[in-house]
């Protein structure tokens, strides 16, 4: 299969777990492109971060259509990750190979886990502080493993911010957005150095596989496509485990 089938079709997949489970898909980008187009775990997550900026922020103006962007809440807890997001993002390519591998596979088997258990009861009142640190806790994940943390970033809002679902699914989408950027700034070296013959089509069909996620998410219960989509995870997480430790 040649390489430019494999982007189209992992960009597929990636796009569609996006679009479906609202968060979470990305998680899938960075060893898509590492083991199936044999990018470097550095130039994985920067590629990673490409692709998921484009598609979030054209699901944020889907959302943002529907009305279920919170704006001012959402740039103040995006606000708090942006210093983070860069900082980690210029540490992420200095940091040994192995290490990045690692890192991701703990981020992936964590999502798989959150995606498993049962949703957590949206609090009584807002606290300032646990939502700045929540915030900046998202964008140096976001920074160091090109992930969108759409998986970390819709609870969160639900548990921190007591957003109803739809509301954070919509903003988490502000923030991803936001903090891939900020991320993307401080790797401007290692964007010009991808190939861009296999990062463009594979983030054009994630786009175009994000709009297909949500029309599947109208037909499928969210619970049943997020338990799939966990264990495929929890298989990914120990393929990675596995390649950075032997």
């Amino acid at each position: 299969m040649s390489v430019l089938v494999l982007a189209l079709v992992a960009g597929a997949v990636v796009g569609l777990a996006l679009g479906a489970l609202g968060g979470g898909g990305s998680v899938l980008a960075v060893p898509a492109l590492i083991y199936l187009l044999g990018f470097t775990p550095a130039a994985a997550t920067t590629a990673s971060l490409l692709i998921v900026a484009a598609t979030t922020a054209t699901s944020l103006y889907a959302h943002a259509r529907a009305g279920h962007v919170r704006w001012r809440a959402g740039a103040a807890f995006a606000a708090a990750g942006l210093l983070p997001a860069a900082l980690a993002g210029a540490a992420a390519t200095r940091l040994p190979q192995p290490v990045l591998t690692a890192a991701f596979a703990a981020v992936a088997a964590l999502a798989a886990v959150r995606m498993l258990r049962p949703a957590t009861a949206a609090p009584k009142e807002v606290r300032p502080l646990k939502a700045a640190g929540t915030g900046a806790g998202l964008g140096a994940l976001t920074g160091l493993l090109g992930v969108g943390g759409g998986f970390l970033a819709v609870p969160a809002l639900v548990t921190v911010l007591a957003f109803e679902m739809q509301a954070a699914v919509g903003t988490s989408l502000l923030v991803i957005t936001t903090n891939s950027l900020a991320s993307l700034m401080t790797r401007t070296g290692g964007a010009a150095g991808l190939d861009w013959a296999v990062v463009a089509p594979f983030a054009g069909a994630a786009i175009l596989g994000a709009w297909d996620g949500r029309r599947l998410a109208a037909k499928v219960s969210g619970a049943r496509l997020q338990q799939v989509f966990a264990v495929l995870l929890l298989g990914v997480a120990a393929v990675m485990l596995v390649d950075a430790v032997v």
